[in-house]
């Protein structure tokens, strides 16, 4: 990472979660992977300290451990998980947007604690819900847990990584440092639970007494009821499932919303919806990294547009023809029976539509961006042979765009 990009990590865990978060996170970056007694002598914090902000750092998924085969276990700070902490405010706003405010404050409250149960969270937005409505209304439990679902079913929450069981009779002692891992199948199932109950309205800081003595006397009365029961309380159906936010999934919605809105500005509305529409049938069947989405029959897109877009199957089948045929090469065909078969295709040789901003710079500005986005450090040699563009030319595009912030010097 640039001095910068390490000075704006120290600056983001400051301004999130304190001075002491800051100096440990700070110097694994700066450092590279250390165990914790290196960390305790290069922060000059206590111990505990410490031991609290790794906690606090792999909470949140900004740092990750792995026990070395001879050595004590090493920590590592996350610098481009941590630069992501500037984007929350954009997951929060798309979840308001695709799932209203159930779907923001879920999001929101994962990204505040970086993970929790699923109990916990719909207890916690159900009360915020509660909050903001009139005196004597409130929200269920069972609203928020379908936005939740739903949430889960689109892939923008996932489950964390569990400890497996190890085998009870087994003699071996148990690793420094746990191995923590979960089956693909089971990333996105979302526990039966039966929540019952609606989100509970704070009281005004005059009922602030009587509030504290009626949890006081719920405090006993459990206490008692546990005490009967053998002392033992029962944990809560989901007690060890966590759950956190999918930040890739985000970003592939981003990068669709950025697809549709160039196919739009390259040819018209009914293209871009019916590139949408395809989008929208494969966003949780296609992997982040790939380059093309899976392949769809024109039947299967024809039944999956909106209902209120009257197209016939003919128009359709023509648009696709279009898509296909178009020298960007937005979507790409293949076989020829049965119609053959479609896909969307995410890395083209069309950049200039993906960053529209680079529109007013030509094309070959775009392969320059695109070719820099790839390879992320060249030369301005290496710049001219790989675009295939003279050294003037190059030379000049290169300035433009370092002119207008679009690339920079090292």
């Amino acid at each position: 990472m640039t001095q910068a990009e390490l000075r704006l990590c120290s600056l983001l865990l400051q301004e999130h979660f304190g001075e002491i978060v800051e100096k440990v996170g700070n110097s694994l970056l700066r450092t590279g992977p250390r165990p914790l007694r290196l960390l305790v002598g290069d922060t000059g914090l206590l111990p505990d300290q410490v031991k609290k902000a790794l906690c606090v750092l792999l909470q949140h998924d900004l740092a990750r451990f792995e026990a070395q085969p001879r050595g004590p276990v090493e920590y590592e700070a996350r610098g481009r998980r941590i630069l992501r902490l500037l984007r929350y405010p954009r997951y929060i706003y798309a979840a308001k947007t695709l799932y209203g405010d159930p779907g923001e404050l879920l999001v929101e409250e994962l990204l505040l604690h970086g993970h929790l149960t699923m109990s916990s969270a719909v207890a916690r937005v159900a009360e915020r819900l509660t909050e903001t409505m009139e005196d004597g209304k409130s929200v269920d439990y069972s609203e928020v847990s379908g936005t939740f679902s739903r949430l889960a079913d689109t892939h923008f929450i996932r489950r964390c990584p569990m400890v497996p069981e190890s085998p009870r009779n087994s003699r071996e002692p148990p690793p420094p440092a746990p191995a923590l891992a979960i089956a693909d199948r089971d990333m996105y199932v979302v526990p039966r639970l039966s929540l019952a109950g609606k989100g509970k309205r704070r009281r005004s800081c005059d009922n602030e007494e009587e509030e504290e003595e009626e949890e006081e006397e719920d405090g006993r009365r459990k206490a008692k009821r546990q005490k009967q029961e053998g002392g033992s309380s029962e944990p809560p159906p989901d007690d060890g499932i966590y759950w956190q936010v999918n930040l890739e999934r985000f970003h592939q919605h981003f990068r669709d919303q950025a697809l549709v809105s160039a196919v739009g500005s390259r040819m018209d509305q009914t293209s871009s919806e019916v590139v949408r529409t395809m989008l929208r049938m494969s966003e949780v069947t296609t992997a982040s990294g790939a380059s093309h989405t899976q392949p769809l029959s024109s039947n299967e897109i024809f039944r999956a547009l909106p209902a209120g877009y009257n197209i016939g199957k003919q128009v359709l089948d023509q648009y696709l023809a279009l898509l296909a045929d178009d020298p960007l090469e937005f979507v790409g065909k293949s076989g020829d029976s049965g119609g053959g078969t479609y896909t969307v295709s995410i890395l083209w040789d069309g950049g200039e539509l993906v960053f529209p901003g680079l529109e007013p710079f030509g094309s070959r500005c775009a392969r320059i961006f695109r070719l820099l986005l790839r390879k992320k450090h060249l030369e301005q040699k290496q710049v001219e042979d790989f675009a295939m563009i003279p050294a003037k030319e190059a030379k000049d595009m290169l300035y433009r765009m370092l002119s207008e912030n679009l690339v920079s010097l090292q």
